[in-house]
């Protein structure tokens, strides 16, 4: 851990909960002020939709081009297998091992690591085991809450057809986010302790960002909310040490 910020931070909920925005915010707050209000430093991002969206753009490829079998997606677009969600958690790790290769890459940097999980492809109890010990035993663990009625509110607002790629602008079709995201299983996991996480023996801490009402569209009340829990992240982080 660096002297005054977090190594690694898991950055989960529901699609169009307000991940991307509070990660663009962090991008738009000076480094010395992001470090001494949020504890985090220069940071690098590790988000598994780019790696998602690669398989749409090689499946398409692959069906229209050249006329060859799809290999990750079925026309409509879900997954041929359920174990994939689980392989981008992996391939998650596996980019993070790569920072790790810099000796004092933490001495500098924190990662984001940016995912969401509903209970239709096995949920949260399903893809913390793929996260890797060297994320766990860093990590904190920041969900933002919302409503399956307000992450569909917010898909469809954010939505930009010509920018289906983009992370701030990319979205789901109603009936796709009601099947893989309208259940969830993040209350089941954290039900019976209030800070902290076991994952495969590593006890994570963890802390809730309520966004609803929404507060990730106001950037003073999302910097004001961000630095509460991240406070809180930072103290059950040093709980843990002790």
């Amino acid at each position: 851990m660096s002297k005054n910020n977090f190594d690694v931070i898991i950055l989960i909920g529901r699609p169009a909960a307000g991940k991307s925005e509070v990660i663009d915010y962090l991008k738009k707050t000076p480094l010395e002020e992001r470090s001494k209000r949020f504890h985090i430093g220069k940071f690098e991002e590790i988000d598994d939709f780019p790696m998602l969206w690669t398989w749409f753009e090689e499946d398409a490829i692959l069906e229209k081009i050249m006329q060859k079998p799809r290999l990750h997606t079925d026309k409509d677009g879900y997954f041929l297998y359920e174990y994939l969600w689980h392989l981008l958690i992996e391939r998650i790790s596996m980019e993070y091992s790569k920072r790790l290769r810099d000796a004092d890459y933490h001495q500098t940097h924190t990662t984001i690591i940016e995912f969401s999980r509903g209970k239709e492809h096995g949920g949260y109890r399903a893809a913390f085991p793929h996260l890797s010990d060297e994320i766990l035993k860093k990590a904190g663990i920041v969900y933002i809450n919302v409503s399956y009625q307000e992450s569909l509110r917010k898909n469809r607002r954010r939505f930009n057809p010509e920018r289906p790629d983009s992370i701030l602008e990319h979205g789901l079709p109603d009936e796709k986010l009601e099947r893989l995201y309208k259940e969830i299983d993040w209350e089941e996991i954290t039900a019976g302790n209030r800070e902290f996480i076991e994952i495969k023996g590593h006890k994570v801490p963890y802390v809730v960002f309520e966004n609803e009402p929404e507060k990730t569209d106001k950037p003073e009340v999302l910097g004001e909310h961000l630095e509460e829990i991240l406070q809180k992240l930072w103290e059950l982080r040093i709980k843990k040490a002790d």
